[in-house]
């Protein structure tokens, strides 16, 4: 290479070099301003109703922030693994935007719901039937990345909640009664259950009370002994489908429930009278004294017992200041030449007290 041509590369590469930094880098092409599909969307039913949740998406498919959103499709169909939501059975509009800091998504972990009435020609007599789910949320320009993950349903129909439910308080618990349900040709792939729940008076949480299988019964009955005395709860009832198709998952879903039922667990039930009362005399050589023992009672609200005595003739008295804890007593109140009768309670932690034992009588010489 002469020197002539020397020069003119070197000068070439220091022009190029002067330059780099004001250069910008090849250029990105347009953002197509795609929201990721849903992940997460869940379905619930309840009768013959779907409920659809999901978490709205807060990025797109360039993993830039998204700002805004399009319609999102509602997509129910019969056939699994839809390609996409082109025919939706609903379209919901955008959620509002919300006033938030620049450096965090307005969508970060918001939630839509869609509720889905299904009308009977959805409903099938297979028990292997199934409904299939998806959402599909576009953008402004009403494009979307695909549809969200696929969810099912079973589409068996769903029976009526029982008729003529009841709830009576008693002694041991808040009985539940209800008219039992024919159930037409049974399948090992279909089966019902009975389900009562009881829900406490200002709160939203359902507490599972029992279950009982369908049979041939005209009356069902079913003890609740786990509540709390003194609340107020509201019990219902409903049919449970019970799906069991070979080589898939067990699947279960609720019916309609009866009209809740309001019971104040108001105790006005004493414990058990107590029995197997025993009194024998000591004393000789010392200061006399009655010794009474008694079977124990068994209640779990037992808080104690009171005993009371009397003599031939007169009326009877309590003899204890304070409720005795366990099944015994020594009476020192008691003369030479008398004979006393003797009888004891139990109450429970709410003042309820029971009738009096069978008297047990002892006589001091």
């Amino acid at each position: 290479m002469n020197l002539a041509s020397y020069l003119k590369c070197a000068l070439y590469a220091a022009l190029l070099s002067s330059t780099a930094c004001g250069v910008p880098g090849i250029p990105k092409p347009p953002s197509l301003d795609l929201p990721l599909p849903v992940t997460d969307l869940r379905a619930i039913r309840k009768g013959e109703t779907i409920f659809l949740a999901w978490t709205i998406p807060a990025e797109t498919t360039d993993g830039a922030r998204v700002r805004h959103l399009g319609v999102t499709r509602i997509c129910r169909t019969t056939d699994p693994a839809p390609k996409d939501c082109a025919n939706p059975i609903a379209t919901i509009a955008p959620p509002a935007p919300e006033s938030q800091k620049k450096s965090a998504s307005p969508n970060a972990n918001r939630q839509a719901t869609y509720t889905d009435q299904l009308p009977p020609s959805t409903l099938s007599n297979n028990p292997g039937a199934e409904l299939f789910y998806a959402v599909s949320v576009l953008n402004q320009r009403g494009r979307s990345a695909g549809p969200s993950n696929e969810v099912a349903v079973p589409a068996a129909w769903a029976l009526p909640p029982p008729s003529d439910f009841r709830a009576q308080v008693t002694a041991d618990g808040v009985l539940l009664s209800w008219t039992g349900i024919p159930q037409s040709n049974p399948t090992p792939e279909l089966q019902h259950i009975y389900r009562v729940y009881r829900r406490e008076e200002g709160t939203k949480t359902d507490t599972l009370v029992g279950e009982m299988p369908f049979g041939t019964l005209r009356t069902y009955l079913l003890l609740d002994h786990t509540f709390e005395w003194e609340k107020t709860y509201e019990y219902r009832a409903t049919v449970v489908a019970v799906v069991e198709i070979p080589r898939r998952p067990e699947t279960q879903f609720d019916g309609d429930d009866t009209p809740a039922v309001r019971v104040f667990a108001h105790d006005i039930f004493p414990p058990a009278v107590p029995s197997g009362l025993q009194a024998a005399f000591s004393g000789v050589g010392q200061q006399p004294f009655i010794d009474l023992i008694w079977a124990p009672d068994t209640d779990a609200d037992l808080a104690g017992y009171n005993v009371y005595r009397h003599e031939s003739g007169t009326p009877e008295q309590r003899i204890t200041s304070e409720m005795l804890k366990t099944p015994a007593f020594r009476d020192t109140s008691v003369s030479s030449g008398h004979t006393y009768f003797y009888s004891v309670s139990a109450v429970d932690v709410r003042g309820n007290e029971s009738a009096h034992s069978a008297e047990a009588s002892e006589s001091v010489p």
